[in-house]
């Protein structure tokens, strides 16, 4: 893109007025590059950031959050800005709850918290699609995301358009408290490196930011090639080390004079479902932090605080040749605050760091809220989404197909979706070997509504031995476990290829959609209950309803223990808390926040993929379980 050291201009960024103590100033954040600072007003500053993503807590949680970042010293807060949340569908628009944005910001302001905003538009951050709305990939089939594609571009702009006048009042120089914004994200580990489409990125952000925030982009180390833009402020991305020195040499080289900023500096790291919770030691991380302070480097945490993934917005990761791995519900990523939002000892020792530095920042550091446990609650199985009654309630339509189609073609963003057909009667070895190619992620397999076995991309298993006679209707239902987040953003999901019986191609395809992201058809399904003979025992996908009383005036957060369970989802009082799956692990419990409870009775709903469970109970435990 540019081999060149980018020498920026020294720009400031001149912001309206404000008056202090009768006196008129300047309002503006901006960069003094011959003495490597930021300042403030005239002042030099440095700022220490924590990451905490507001669309993984509930809304209700925001400011004991954002408070608690502020007591240990921070004077900061970075967020990322998830388009797919605030775009589901296209046109389509959501600003309130969790997608209430604004408030976010101003209850940062109020706590004396800047802010630093991160709208990618693609963000990573381990969610499904890196933020991407899946539509995208259904409105243009090849479409070649973070690329100067002519549709991608567009949308982006759409997007904009939409976003930016949100976040114009906010910023530092409009007398709010965004004192950054960042163009892309990581750009440089894309293998695109299209330096066209980085400087549309780049107009398009100017465009609204203008001269009211220092705009900047982040990188690894040896990155920065492709993710930089000239003029530009470039910053890095690194965790632990005893020579930061050897990361802000590589940063000179494109930029030669201005402040140092470690935009990521990791505490904690993320977890995979199947693989050891990911644990970064304390001690190594207050020991580069002070040698980041001690050169007046300006350090983000991420995270510092990491929340959940609520429904299904977990993503997945390539992690190898044709390795899939899905990220688990728990964004906890052994962060200074742990999912529950409770300080560690990684918090306090951080916070004592912070406070040598800086100063007490006058708000008193925050204890460990209470949690509670409940009583067993008993759940009783209502039905299989395979039967007539679960397809009657639960699907959002039906196709027939020569050959399968993707979650896209039918502009599904999540669950399930069912594959129907008929097997050849003349099949000559017992057992026959089904396979599928191109399977996106998970095909939990029937024949006439017995569950056989499951074909899993996570690990590799493509091909099932079925023996001759089970019956004629072969039913695959395939699970999309995530979109990946990293590097490969058309993530497309479902069957992508043949299904074949001995090699054979079976062909002429009934396809259900069971997107499972509105409560309401649950809950049809639930009160609805179908007449005797319409149970499939044997099937997967178990629907399972439960209540349980709260008591107590004072509802505290709580941890659900679904031990004797497989894997699937679970809502509480129509909340989608998430994916659960014990059988893999790490995770076994699921973070229940005290915000979607009540006092007097609460329902849930479990739907279970792949277990028989003789025992459908679950427990509610006062602290996370991680294997």
């Amino acid at each position: 893109m540019h081999g060149r050291a980018a020498l920026l201009p020294l720009v400031l960024y001149l912001c309206t007025l404000h008056t202090v103590e009768g006196v008129q100033t300047q309002r503006r954040f901006d960069i003094d590059f011959q003495n490597n600072t930021f300042t403030k007003d005239g002042q030099p500053f440095q700022f220490i950031s924590g990451s905490f993503h507001y669309f993984r807590a509930l809304p209700e949680s925001w400011r004991h959050i954002l408070r608690s970042m502020r007591a240990a010293g921070l004077n900061t807060v970075m967020t990322y800005i998830e388009w797919s949340l605030h775009e589901p569908m296209p046109g389509q628009y959501q600003w309130d709850g969790i997608a209430n944005l604004e408030e976010f910001i101003e209850i940062a302001q109020s706590e004396n918290l800047l802010v630093i905003l991160r709208p990618g538009p693609y963000i990573c951050a381990e969610r499904d699609m890196g933020g991407f709305p899946h539509w995208l990939l259904h409105k243009y089939p090849a479409i070649k995301l973070r690329t100067y594609d002519t549709a991608y571009l567009r949308e982006v702009q759409n997007w904009y358009n939409q976003l930016m006048p949100r976040i114009v009042r906010h910023l530092y120089g409009n007398g709010g408290p965004v004192i950054m914004v960042s163009i892309e994200n990581e750009y440089g580990s894309f293998q695109a490196c299209d330096g066209q489409y980085m400087q549309f990125l780049k107009n398009l952000t100017v465009h609204f930011v203008q001269d009211k925030a220092v705009l900047f982009t982040n990188d690894g180390p040896d990155l920065l090639e492709c993710g930089s833009i000239p003029g530009i402020l470039p910053t890095l991305d690194f965790g632990i080390t005893n020579n930061p020195n050897a990361f802000w040499q590589k940063l000179r080289k494109y930029l030669p004079k201005g402040p140092l900023v470690n935009a990521e500096y990791y505490p904690g790291w993320l977890t995979h479902w199947m693989e050891p919770t990911a644990r970064v030691d304390a001690g190594m991380v207050v020991n580069t932090l002070r040698l980041m302070l001690n050169q007046k480097a300006n350090v983000n945490f991420y995270m510092f605080f990491g929340g959940t993934n609520f429904g299904f917005t977990a993503g997945a990761n390539d992690v190898g040749p044709g390795k899939y791995s899905a990220d688990i519900t728990s964004y906890d990523y052994d962060a200074p605050l742990d999912e529950a939002g409770d300080p560690t000892p990684k918090y306090f020792a951080i916070r004592k760091v912070l406070l040598e530095y800086f100063g007490d920042p006058g708000v008193p550091a925050p204890e460990k809220l209470p949690k509670m446990t409940l009583d067993t609650v008993w759940l009783e199985r209502r039905g299989s989404i395979l039967s007539k009654h679960g397809r009657t309630m639960l699907s959002k339509g039906m196709v027939s197909s020569v050959q399968p189609v993707s979650f896209e073609v039918l502009n599904q963003h999540s669950g399930f979706v069912l594959y129907e057909s008929t097997l050849p009667a003349d099949l000559n070895r017992d057992p026959f070997t089904l396979k599928v190619e191109k399977l996106r992620d998970r095909a939990y397999v029937h024949v006439d509504g017995q569950f056989y076995g499951i074909l899993s991309r996570e690990t590799n298993v493509d091909a099932l031995p079925l023996s001759v006679g089970l019956g004629s209707q072969l039913q695959l239902l395939v699970e999309n476990q995530g979109r990946i987040n990293y590097n490969i953003p058309n993530d497309f999901k479902g069957i992508l290829g043949s299904v074949t019986i001995d090699a054979k191609p079976l062909y002429n395809w009934t396809i259900t959609s069971f997107p499972l992201d509105n409560f309401r058809y649950l809950e049809n399904f639930l009160t609805q209950q179908p007449a005797d003979g319409d149970d499939l025992a044997g099937a997967g996908a178990q629907v399972y309803y439960g209540t349980f009383m709260i008591s107590n005036d004072t509802i505290h957060d709580t941890y659900l223990y679904p031990n004797e369970w497989g894997k699937g989802l679970v809502f509480i009082n129509g909340f989608n808390l998430g994916r659960y799956w014990p059988l893999a692990g790490p995770q076994i419990t699921l973070y229940v926040p005290r915000h979607i409870l009540t006092k007097g009775n609460n329902h849930i709903v479990m739907i279970e993929y792949q277990k028989n469970v003789q025992h459908p109970y679950v427990q509610f435990v006062d602290k996370p379980i991680f294997t």
